[in-house]
């Protein structure tokens, strides 16, 4: 039994099962695939439970993994224990109606104490109380003895959920030594002490839960192996807990490098430092899984650890960012198992110095407001903090409930959970109301399609389809049978209108027969039923017609055209800035295509320009786009991409563009790329923290938009008096030159105008003890030259405050400027002009020197300068 990196671990396991012939996939994503009952993937087994259903079918019927998985539900534990995590990888090997229990046995045990070389007397297998085909196995064909085999009840060795399939567990564990003990005569493999530890549990399908009670046998029996990488590592690295294992605790030291803080010296720090640790660790592969900060969803988890990671490090005394610094240890241990994580170094160190960043600049007043408010509570004997105040931290300082939770238990205080929960319903029903009926379409409506047929979609090849009959007509939330005027919704066997999905927006034409005749002016779809939104604009159309569908072929024309620009634009991102860009949003119409997608900062002129090149070579190159039907793996396997968080059924559509572009996607595209004509940037925005957003329009659309930026180059020649409008940049060029002259003469002169007002205002000036005021209204002196002439007044007397309003362009104005010798007399230019601009409406101040502020009442001006001498006087010492 020798030292074993996590690294090499996980190689050794992986070869090993390859050589038992299973095929070793690379780990999936932390965002389940076409599995909405899952937030993140938290076991080896979530990402095959479609294999084991057999919704899909698995690249083979031996696999083994090494799978991300993150699980939260004990993340307040996280930290304060030295067994909880968040992040960790589970080896698996897996039988789809393959092997069973003779060789998951016999390969487990030769994995540990052959491969490994774990002594076997170390190893205690446990097994179902009732699984005497699994103890026979142990002792017979294995060689355990009796005495090392554990029976175990139902809730400990026996896995099921509900219906469907299950059956019995047969878990392996190593005895750590008795030091680790409990001390009872009982103490073996399930007790609570921490003498044996589970690395290895074969959890044996072969049983269909009938849901009354009884059990009958699977005809296709399954192995779901799962063993935690972190674990085994403890064994073979002969340390205590996940911290300790190397891959971790080389993180865990970068930690403690930062905060300059030892551990094992202080319960309370080595809390925080695991947090740190831990965190940071199940961000960075979250981020480079595609997972953004927000506030819902997954986004919410990762921002939860993100800030909770933050807020420890502040009680560490780390006063700067740092979560890239140990973000940066993270992927240096793990870049040889998850070669992405390289890839995709900047966009995750960006991702997260941006939230660590936005965090920063609120933690520290929230912080002290839910101090102020922890204290108000202690001193009342009160025992909770309002929702109220919860929702504001939550709203204005952006702390997650956990968070203020968490803090507000150190001290022992609750919070007042439900009255938040309202409070943020009130703020999701807003901001769904404001969103509200975008659609039209009335979930009344919706429930009297209870029970229709799929439509069949033949919009692929036809625009005009003939022989299709009225299935079905709403109006008014009604069924109706006969429809002969006003709007309504029509529903039909089958259609080439393109039902509004995928980001592409629904068809328009026309449905009729004979002299009767309906406008479709949008389609849209709901489980596979396209509903057509009509107006009747002749004649009546009634349930059991047949007519014939005719979309608006110049329209679906267009939107083939940007749909497809769609998929080159996303192609030409990954190849300008990296394959961290994944798509977060599309929308295309026949004006334009808009694509959303995933980067940390704006794209630079010469990034927009490198991909509108790329697009625009790839739609000159001409290359054919070939439609595809196949089943998910293998589109996979061919390079497609496919969206986060999209179900795929059993047959998916893959739409490739020559060797350059291939994705999953069920819209409608051009057959040739030459046909899309060509592609121009209109704009490029953010969207949120994160997400960046381009809008391009294609073939006609951006010959209209030549025109338009003609026309302008032709208004503004006009404008500017150039002879044409290739002259236009050489007039405007002149023309500023002509402004930038006159603006000088101007200040020049003001400059004058303002010196000859000198010695009048000199005249003027007041002694307030022993510093003299010169206060004054310069009128339309330029603010320049009226902070020029404070200067000046600064400088010559010493002992001098001056004090001017000025006006321009309808603005007001103050300036102030003080000598050394009132500043040491207690004056004050910023507080001074602070009182004075208030006088006005306005605000401002500066430095004790000098300063400028803003007014708003010109009719107060010189009630404000007669009001200077009596606020000068109150400075004064």
């Amino acid at each position: 039994m020798k030292w074993t990196s996590m690294n090499d671990l996980r190689e050794k396991y992986l070869s090993f099962f390859e050589s038992k012939g299973h095929l070793r996939l690379p780990s999936y994503p932390l965002v389940p695939q076409g599995d909405k009952s899952l937030l993140l993937i938290n076991s080896g087994m979530a990402p095959m439970k479609k294999f084991f259903t057999g919704e899909v079918i698995p690249p083979r019927n031996r696999v083994t993994t090494c799978q991300k998985c993150i699980r939260t539900p004990d993340l307040e534990r996280v930290g304060h224990t030295a067994r909880h995590g968040t992040y960790f990888e589970m080896l698996g090997n897996f039988s789809f109606g393959d092997y069973f229990k003779h060789e998951a046995i016999a390969w487990a045990w030769e994995f540990l104490t052959k491969t490994l070389e774990i002594p076997e007397d170390l190893l205690y297998p446990s097994i179902y109380e009732e699984d005497d085909e699994t103890f026979d196995i142990w002792v017979n064909e294995i060689g355990v003895p009796a005495d090392h085999i554990k029976r175990l009840g139902k809730a400990d060795n026996f896995w099921e959920h509900g219906t469907g399939p299950c059956g019995p567990c047969s878990e392996i564990y190593f005895d750590r030594g008795i030091k680790y003990g409990c001390g009872s005569p009982d103490c073996g493999p399930g007790c609570d002490c921490d003498r044996f530890m589970e690395i290895w549990n074969n959890v044996f399908s072969q049983f269909n839960n009938m849901g009354d009670g009884t059990y009958t046998e699977l005809e296709h029996k399954n192995i779901d192996t799962g063993m935690g990488l972190e674990r085994l590592a403890c064994v073979m690295q002969g340390v205590d807990n996940m911290f300790e294992v190397d891959g971790v605790r080389r993180i865990l030291d970068k930690v403690v490098e930062i905060s300059g803080k030892q551990y094992g010296v202080d319960a309370k720090n080595d809390i925080s430092i695991r947090v740190i640790t831990d965190h940071v660790r199940g961000a960075t592969f979250m981020i480079s899984d595609g997972v953004i900060p927000s506030n819902e969803g997954r986004g919410y988890v990762l921002r939860r650890i993100l800030r909770r990671a933050v807020r420890n490090g502040k009680l560490l005394g780390i006063d700067r960012e740092f979560l890239i610094d140990v973000c940066n240890v993270v992927i240096e241990q793990n870049v040889a198992g998850y070669p992405e994580l390289g890839e995709k170094a900047d966009y995750i160190r960006k991702v997260m110095s941006m939230e660590e960043e936005r965090f920063n600049a609120t933690i520290d007043a929230g912080l002290n407001i839910l101090e102020n408010l922890i204290r108000g509570a202690v001193k009342e004997n009160a025992d909770t903090i309002s929702g109220e105040e919860v929702f504001k931290l939550y709203d204005t300082f952006g702390f997650p409930i956990d968070l203020t939770r968490e803090i507000a238990e150190e001290s022992n205080l609750k919070i007042d959970e439900e009255t938040f929960k309202v409070l943020m319903q009130q703020q999701k029903v807003r901001a769904r109301e404001a969103r509200a009926n975008i659609s039209g379409w009335s979930d009344a409506s919706k429930n009297l399609l209870d029970g229709l047929a799929k439509t069949q979609f033949t919009g692929y090849t036809d625009y005009r389809t003939e022989g299709c009959k009225v299935i079905a007509i709403l109006a008014e939330d009604q069924l109706v049978d006969v429809i002969s005027e006003g709007e309504c919704t029509v529903v039909l066997d089958k259609t080439p209108f393109y039902g509004e999905g995928g980001g592409q927006v629904g068809d328009t034409g026309t449905i009729y027969c004979d002299e009767n005749l309906l406008t479709v002016y949008d389609t849209k779809k709901t489980d596979g039923v396209y509903l057509h939104l009509c107006s009747v604009a002749g004649g009546s159309i009634k349930v059991g017609d047949t007519v014939t569908a005719d979309i608006t072929d110049a329209r679906r024309d267009a939107i083939r055209r940007n749909h497809s620009a769609c998929h080159l634009l996303q192609a030409a991102l990954r190849t300008v800035l990296g394959t961290h860009v994944e798509q977060a949003g599309s929308y295309v119409d026949n004006q334009r295509c808009r694509f959303d997608f995933t980067h940390f900062q704006g794209l630079t002129a010469d990034e927009l320009a490198k991909v509108e090149l790329i697009v625009n070579m790839n739609i000159m190159a001409g290359n054919e786009i070939v439609t595809k039907v196949t089943d998910i793996e293998t589109a996979k396997a061919e390079g497609a991409m496919a969206l986060f968080g999209e179900k795929y059924g059993s047959e998916v559509r893959m739409v490739k563009m020559g060797d350059f572009s291939t994705e999953l996607c069920g819209g409608t595209h051009c057959d040739n790329t030459g046909k899309i004509g060509l592609f121009k940037v209109v704009s490029e925005s953010s969207v949120a923290a994160g997400v960046r957003r381009i809008e391009a329009v294609t073939g006609m659309g951006v010959l209209e938009l030549l025109a338009e930026k003609d026309a302008v180059i032709h208004e503004t020649a006009k404008a500017l008096k150039a002879q044409n409008p290739a002259e236009v940049a050489n007039r405007a060029a002149a023309v500023m030159a002509d402004l930038s002259a006159a603006k000088k003469e101007i200040e020049a002169l003001n400059a004058k105008m303002a010196a000859g007002k000198l010695d009048d205002i000199l005249k003027n000036a007041v002694d307030v003890g022993a510093v003299k005021l010169i206060a004054g209204d310069l009128g339309q002196t330029a603010l320049d030259s009226a902070r020029g002439l404070c200067d000046t007044l600064r400088d010559k007397y010493p002992n001098a405050v001056a004090v001017f309003a000025l006006q321009q362009s309808d603005k007001l104005n103050f300036v102030a400027a003080c000598g050394k010798d009132a500043i040491a007399a207690g004056a004050h230019a910023g507080n001074l002009l602070k009182a004075v601009s208030a006088v006005t409406g306005g605000k401002g101040g500066g430095r004790p020197d000098s300063a400028t502020s803003g007014g708003k009442d010109p009719e107060k001006v010189a009630d404000a300068l007669a009001q200077a001498k009596d606020i000068l006087a109150g400075m004064l010492k």
